[in-house]
């Protein structure tokens, strides 16, 4: 369901007085200094206890095992968690956005749908098996789901209800197919239960490069459409006179959230709620401004990705919880006190 923006995120935002920018400088590079220190925690803790010194050796001196541990495994993972965190982070501030509903998420326009149908038709009908095919057919899925959502939410003259009930109805299809598969296919079932519940698990090297391009592509794209997305928050009308193309702002907003949250979910698999929490929580301390919503939710994001992943390797040493297990456990009683304070300050 459509959630339409209180009246204060609909003004565009006036420039801030300088205090206030300092305020939020100063704030954006805390918040960089808490991701630097979370991605050293998630280097240095793992579900094998090493010492600080054992760490930095592995990390710097070390070739053996535990270099094997540091680099090979933490470090890669460690910048998988950067990267799809910041693209999950950033999709999600874009789709609120640009669906002017404070409370939707990558999952609400059927991206992540569309990259799980892909991945069980892969395994079922095409015999992928290795992460390196997962991460191409999650990815295409996500594309084309993305561009199917487009055209049926009526392309250039696409309006923020359409695309949302366009999505939320191919999503509903979509995990139809899937389960049935799934149900049918008891190497599908067994395969894909344990990429749908989101893991950095299988970071390697070769997983990075081949998503790091997209999400560079996605985020530049997503950055470069604050002010154009701050004129649309005002309604179509003021956003025409004030100059701002609303089907192309529409369109690339689309293909940015669609590139982040494809890429990142082949990667990683469908992670779930950190690109509705963060942004949203971000919007509280910095206000409608998009111009400051973007790069908060972009830093932030991986803190909460990482975050999770880390509590995940220590509560159930020597094994792991996957990372979206963690957010789903986190992320739930912080979704339900996000939407009763929204009901509460509608009263």
């Amino acid at each position: 369901m459509l959630v339409d923006s209180p009246p204060e995120q609909r003004a565009e935002t006036a420039p801030a007085p300088p205090k206030r920018r300092a305020t939020r400088a100063a704030g954006l590079l805390v918040s960089v200094l808490i991701l630097s220190l979370v991605a050293m925690a998630s280097i240095a803790i793992g579900a094998k206890e090493l010492s600080l010194d054992q760490v930095w050796h592995g990390l710097f001196q070390d070739s053996g095992t535990y270099g094997d541990v540091v680099v090979d495994e933490r470090l890669s993972r460690t910048l998988l968690g950067l990267l799809a965190g910041a693209a999950l982070g950033l999709s999600g501030a874009v789709l609120q956005a640009l669906t002017r509903n404070p409370l939707a998420d990558p999952g609400l326009l059927g991206i992540n749908a569309g990259a799980s149908a892909a991945v069980v038709t892969a395994i079922t009908f095409f015999g992928v098996t290795s992460l390196s095919g997962y991460v191409w057919f999650a990815f295409l899925g996500a594309a084309a789901v993305g561009a199917l959502v487009w055209f049926l939410g009526g392309s250039r003259g696409a309006t923020p209800v359409r695309l949302a009930l366009a999505g939320t109805a191919l999503s509903a299809a979509l995990y139809g197919y899937l389960q049935a598969v799934m149900i049918m296919d008891e190497a599908a079932l067994g395969k894909m239960r344990f990429w749908t519940v989101g893991s950095l698990n299988s970071a390697t090297d070769e997983t990075i490069t081949q998503v790091l391009p997209f999400l560079a592509v996605g985020t530049l794209l997503a950055l470069s459409l604050a002010r154009p997305l701050n004129a649309m928050a005002m309604g179509d009308d003021t956003a025409r006179a004030l100059g701002a193309h609303l089907g192309r702002t529409r369109a690339l907003s689309m293909l940015a959230a669609t590139v982040l949250c494809g890429a990142a979910t082949a990667a990683c698999g469908p992670i779930v709620l950190v690109g509705l929490m963060v942004p949203h929580v971000v919007r509280s301390f910095t206000g409608p401004d998009l111009r400051w919503i973007l790069p908060y939710a972009t830093v932030l994001s991986p803190v909460l990705l990482l975050g999770a992943d880390v509590i995940g390797r220590i509560v159930a040493r020597p094994a792991e919880l996957q990372v979206g297990i963690v957010t789903a456990i986190i992320g739930g009683p912080v979704f339900i006190f996000l939407v009763r304070r929204r009901r509460t300050a509608q009263l």
